[in-house]
């Protein structure tokens, strides 16, 4: 009879949550009292912003991320909606945009400036009126540029097109009406091709939102879903929502088989949950709503497809919360994830930070594959023509951080030619993520002998420092011998950080090649 341990292997699997020192909060902030079922946060590397309390309309708080400390009660707002501002999205691809949307039908895109507000922001850039109750949700696409979606409560999502110059908008490219009820959630697939909904007619749908169609939809009687969210590529989606008896249930399915869950477990009485996937790390986490405390789990593809991790616990209970893109991160302290948890009782933004312990300082390329790049990988006009591509991918190695362009040729190099160029291209170079990820799986399983017998053999035998071990006798003294010992840790040391570089840059540009590849087949 074999024995099985009770958790799987991983290297998330001591992952804590790390809450920030008082100093490094946001006080003072006057956090909405609305009861609608949403995050009322949203954040970039540079700005954080929050909805707020505000009479005679709607408006949010943009507060640079390095502001932390007591807010000014006189502090700046964005305050041109003329009813409660419902949900708040920045602009994945550019950190100065964000979009708003309210209890008064309408869906405002808004340019923050590049400095601290000194007075209140009422204008917008552009206004979507389409909807005739209030908006509720809005995303942006997560591949094409300027794309839009919202859902109102008059059953209909909508898909506008922002690279009109229009600044009022009437008429979106295309209207989902496939809905009998008010939309709670929606989720795109890794290239944004599908959508997944979350009903309160208690079901859940995953639709094509281009052709307007339902591909699947499922209503099972004892899960009622309030959220759904894709699990990047793996093909299932996760929900969260209540059982027949008011409990708080998470269930995960096959997208392309609504018809029963494939995973179903009640959790405890506690009032509503926020499921968070992270797409780079297979982890999902689950925020709870009225309490204090976030779940952790790592996904896999096979059965029990859902490995519990840890909990972090708090005291403080969260209304909402808002989640930094990994391009924000802190890579030195090895932090995977961070969350900025909104506790309206104490008018308080704490950052919550997840993090992997390590005790060495270098980057640690196994949690950090490359992420989701600030660049498009299409206009919008191109995914409104049925073109789909995975993000951009760019590396968080310090120094990597801007998306190099694509080499422009007249026509198809030789691959020497391009392999030449290894020593100017920089590391952060963007690939298409669902059209390479068999390539860099291939990759990855390059061993360090095949990359030694690229180097000249003069090489080889020299080391940095000054050090030769060819020409270096052999040690007479105690001293000596712990001497060269030491100068041979630091020096292999050396080159496996040189290999691994080569062993990135190698990647890359296979990723760059296919890409073009791709690119020129379009065109």
């Amino acid at each position: 009879m074999s024995w099985h341990p009770q958790y799987r292997s991983s290297k998330f699997r001591h992952v804590y949550g790390k809450a920030a020192s008082k100093d490094k909060c946001y006080d003072s902030v006057p956090i909405t009292c609305n009861v609608h079922d949403n995050h009322f946060c949203t954040v970039n590397p540079i700005f954080i912003a929050v909805v707020t309390e505000c009479t005679g309309g709607g408006a949010f708080l943009v507060i640079p991320i390095n502001q932390t400390g007591k807010l000014d009660p006189h502090y700046p707002k964005v305050c041109g909606h003329k009813g409660t501002v419902l949900d708040i999205k920045w602009n994945p691809f550019n950190d100065f945009v964000i979009a708003s949307c309210s209890e008064d039908a309408t869906v405002k895109i808004w340019d923050i400036p590049n400095q601290v507000l000194k007075k209140n922001i009422t204008t917008p850039r552009k206004e979507l009126l389409g909807h005739v109750r209030r908006v509720g949700l809005i995303e942006w696409h997560p591949t094409a540029d300027n794309i839009l979606f919202s859902a109102g409560y008059d059953y209909k999502i909508m898909i506008w097109n922002l690279d009109v110059k229009d600044a009022v908008l009437s008429n979106p490219v295309k209207i989902l009406d496939a809905h009998k009820d008010v939309i709670l959630s929606m989720s795109f697939n890794t290239d944004g091709s599908l959508i997944a909904t979350a009903c309160r007619d208690r079901k859940i749908r995953v639709i094509d939102p281009r052709a307007g169609t339902v591909l699947q939809e499922g209503n099972y009687k004892t899960h009622k879903a309030n959220k759904v969210s894709f699990l990047g590529n793996v093909e299932k989606l996760f929900s969260t929502g209540t059982s027949s008896w008011n409990h708080r249930q998470i269930a995960l399915w096959d997208q392309n088989d609504l018809s029963v869950p494939l995973l179903e477990e009640d959790l405890d009485g506690s009032s509503g949950l926020f499921p968070i996937y992270d797409s780079d790390t297979h982890m999902l986490y689950l925020v709870g709503k009225g309490d204090g405390n976030i779940r952790y789990y790592e996904i896999s593809p096979e059965k029990p497809y859902l490995s519990c991790l840890m909990e972090y616990h708090s005291q403080l209970p969260q209304k909402g919360i808002g989640m930094m893109p990994k391009r924000g991160l802190d890579v030195a302290a090895c932090e995977i994830f961070r969350f900025y948890k909104l506790i309206p009782s104490k008018n308080l933004i704490q950052p919550i930070s997840m993090i992997v312990p390590r005790r060495s300082e270098l980057f640690q390329e196994d949690i950090y594959p490359l992420t989701a790049a600030a660049q498009p990988a299409l206009t919008a006009q191109e995914w409104l023509n049925g073109i789909n591509k995975g993000p951009l991918l760019v590396s968080l190695r310090p120094g990597s951080e801007a998306v190099t362009p694509l080499p422009q040729f007249l026509e198809p190099e030789p691959l020497k030619e391009i392999t030449d160029l290894s020593q100017e291209q920089a590391r952060g170079s963007s690939v298409s993520l669902e059209d390479n990820q068999t390539t860099i799986e291939m990759e990855s399983d390059r061993t360090e002998p095949q990359v030694e017998e690229k180097l000249p053999r003069n090489e080889l035998m020299c080391l940095s420092n000054d050090f030769d071990m060819a020409e270096c006798s052999s040690p007479r003294t105690k001293n000596e011998l712990l001497q060269m010992y030491y100068r041979q840790q630091e020096e292999i040391r050396r080159l496996c950080e040189l290999l691994k570089q080569k062993d990135v840059q190698i990647k890359q540009l296979k990723l760059q090649l296919r890409n073009f590849c791709m690119n020129t087949d379009d065109y």
